[in-house]
């Protein structure tokens, strides 16, 4: 029976060392495809900073996306899902950090942006996950556009305090640096949802890999959830297999593992 195959980036398909895909696991992914079985892009990223993916999007391989955490998901040029947050929310959490000058990230349907730029930005997207600069914008010229997703850079604590005041938001987070807010609802398990509901696939022919904390909805929710080997404790704890880490052929090692190549 066919699979559907949800994959995050950060982490499972790139490797946080060389910011690159192992040759394995593109080879495991044309391997998968070419067996009948659908992959599927499962990122918190919007699409505007997927950057590192082009040794396998040149290959025509992936049937779809969901981005940013479930808000956004897309299958080639047709958007079939998108769900923003609240304007008012967008606000209250906006002022949150222009009050204390956090750096906070806002993501449009085509456009993202900055306010507060620190040097927490610099270290963990340009240089760690080598985003390109963000451009940097007020709050009031980033929130003209409805906006999907936003990412203080806050801590635990910080977000405890603010988050009364967006009772109509996700809060995720894969980093302690920062959190990844979305409308309520829009968890990449939503986009799982959303995906199979588009091409008519059941819920018990899906597989999700993941590493990171808002990976955890979808390795959950999928038929089979599984963590790679670089994951945190609290993700292999959820998963139905741990593979090995992904430098060290956890993509392909886990796909053999299954009989799906």
């Amino acid at each position: 029976m066919a699979k559907a195959l949800f994959f995050d980036i950060d982490g499972t398909l790139v490797s946080f060392g060389t910011h690159s895909i192992p040759q394995s696991t593109i080879d495991a992914l044309i391997a998968a495809h070419n067996n009948g079985h659908k992959i599927f892009i499962s990122t918190g990223r919007p699409k505007v900073i997927i950057n590192n993916l082009s040794q396998i999007q040149s290959l025509g391989i992936i049937d779809g996306y969901i981005t940013m955490n479930g808000a956004y998901c897309f299958v080639g040029d047709k958007v079939i899902y998108k769900s923003p947050i609240p304007q008012d929310e967008v606000l209250e959490l906006g002022n949150f950090c222009n009050n204390d000058q956090y750096a906070c990230i806002f993501v449009a349907e085509h456009e993202i942006s900055i306010c507060h730029p620190n040097h927490l930005v610099q270290q963990i997207f340009y240089d760690y996950l080598h985003v390109d600069p963000i451009p940097v914008k007020t709050l009031e010229e980033a929130a003209q556009k409805e906006i999907f997703q936003i990412t203080p850079f806050i801590t635990d604590e910080q977000e405890m305090e603010i988050h009364h005041a967006i009772p109509n938001c996700e809060i995720g987070r894969w980093h302690p640096a920062f959190a990844d807010i979305t409308a309520i609802g829009n968890t990449k398990q939503k986009g799982i949802d959303e995906i199979i509901k588009y091409f008519d696939i059941k819920l018990e022919d899906t597989m999700s890999f993941g590493d990171g904390g808002n990976d955890i909805s979808m390795l959950r929710h999928a038929a089979i959830g599984v963590a790679m080997g670089n994951a945190k404790d609290e993700v292999k704890a959820v998963a139905d297999y741990v593979t090995t880490s992904v430098d060290e052929d956890g993509i392909k090692n886990a796909l053999q593992h299954f009989g799906i190549i």
